[in-house]
């Protein structure tokens, strides 16, 4: 296959695959590093913007909102002109909304800054998933999203506690100054090494009318439907949890920023080790056998989260709970994905689009409702809203993917 002039079959497959992992985990940390880089600097945002908690947290949920959105528009440009366009077009707005969310003066305009960030970082998430179906099938596809993991993963370990060091010399702003050069970095490091992987040949039209009857037909699909409903509310949990820790945390428990960021980075790790070992796990047990798993995994975690956050347990007994919970979706996500495009090679960046845009549209719909339910930090309406979550994502995925009962992802293959 010609990718960008040259031909991928000559690379040796380790490499190539090594490389990949490297490009596209930079295109999707965006998301990341945007939504967990600033949670340290929440409760001081307040006092400098004049906010309340729930206006803060409301900064998070337009930018899950954004990303979702963001990818319904970038996913059909990127099955029309190919992956690199859509994709530098993408690296810009993030850039210049990133410098503009650091320069605002109100908690408004940071809201609407965030909204336009948003956008510009759905196009590397689309682009990467999209890629990842171009190059690769069955195991393999599964394999290397647990590989993307490990790249994408380091994002949000790092994030928190480069946001809290970044708070020891400089203000919140300064925060999103390091995420518009962070754009820039990738925008000159993506124009001269991300390869083209989808050739002209396998391009749709990118009209109205063909873009309404592909997602039209991907949400009459009942199987896609669920894994992607599956995939949002098992992140509606993280995205909770990434929205209501902070103020837990700090507020409650009374960590310090730079404490509050090493908490959220060993939650980091476990994700990111559990998404190595699902990369091991996917040669030996489907892809789907491992989804049930991790959650079962999840909503075991989640209901002893609940009751150690009603009981008021000290803050050591809570974080056990709290990290089986983050970490089931280190096996969630990879085979949750692989499934749900398993079936749709030829309209992937479409598929991947409306997976995201499921993904953030359910997450960032419920993150305000730990704010909403109880201000404060307190604990209990965290893991409640993190309990239904894991809980719904299990009913759904029993119920809407079941004619997938007698089918599993085995082929090992790279187109």
């Amino acid at each position: 296959m010609s990718v960008a002039g040259t031909t991928v079959g000559a690379v040796p497959r380790r490499h190539r695959t090594a490389r990949y992992a490297l490009l596209l985990g930079g295109l999707t940390a965006f998301g990341p590093l945007s939504i967990d880089m600033y949670l340290p600097a929440l409760p001081v945002m307040a006092g400098d913007l004049g906010s309340t908690d729930a206006q803060l947290q409301l900064t998070l949920a337009v930018f899950l909102v954004g990303l979702g959105v963001g990818q319904l528009v970038a996913g059909p440009l990127s099955d029309a002109f190919g992956r690199r366009t859509p994709m530098l077009v993408g690296v810009v707005v993030f850039a210049l909304a990133s410098a503009a969310a650091a320069l605002s003066p109100t908690i408004e305009v940071l809201i609407a800054a965030r909204g336009v960030q948003a956008l510009g970082a759905a196009t590397g998430m689309v682009v990467a998933r999209a890629a990842v179906r171009d190059l690769f099938s069955g195991v393999a596809m599964a394999r290397f999203f647990s590989t993307l993991m490990l790249v994408t993963g380091v994002a949000p370990v790092l994030a928190p506690m480069i946001g809290g060091q970044l708070l020891q010399w400089t203000s919140w702003r300064g925060i999103f100054v390091v995420l518009s050069a962070f754009g820039v970095v990738l925008l000159g490091v993506a124009a001269l090494a991300l390869p083209e992987t989808l050739p002209a040949h396998r391009r749709r039209p990118a009209g109205p009318r063909g873009i309404a009857r592909t997602y039209a037909g991907l949400l009459r699909n009942r199987v896609f439907v669920g894994y992607a409903l599956t995939l949002g509310l098992a992140f509606s949990a993280m995205f909770s949890y990434i929205s209501g820790s902070s103020f837990v945390l700090q507020h409650t428990y009374g960590l310090s920023p730079t404490e509050y960021g090493m908490v959220f980075a060993l939650n980091g790790v476990g994700l990111v080790a559990v998404g190595q070992l699902n990369g091991r796990l996917v040669s030996h047990f489907a892809p789907r056998t491992l989804l049930r798993t991790g959650l079962f995994i999840a909503v075991g975690g989640a209901a002893v989260l609940v009751a150690a956050a009603t009981a008021e347990v000290a803050l050591p007994v809570l974080l056990v709970p709290l990290f089986v919970t983050v970490s089931s979706v280190g096996m969630i996500a990879p085979n949750t994905t692989t499934l749900a495009l398993a079936d749709h090679p030829r309209t992937a960046g479409s598929a991947s689009a409306l997976l995201g845009l499921i993904q953030f549209l359910v997450g960032g719909g419920t993150s305000p409702l730990v704010g909403l339910l109880g201000g404060g930090g307190a604990a209990l309406p965290m893991a409640l809203v993190m309990a239904t979550g894991t809980t719904a994502a299990l009913a759904t995925f029993t119920v809407l993917t079941r004619a997938t009962l007698r089918r599993s992802v085995r082929a090992d293959t790279v187109e």
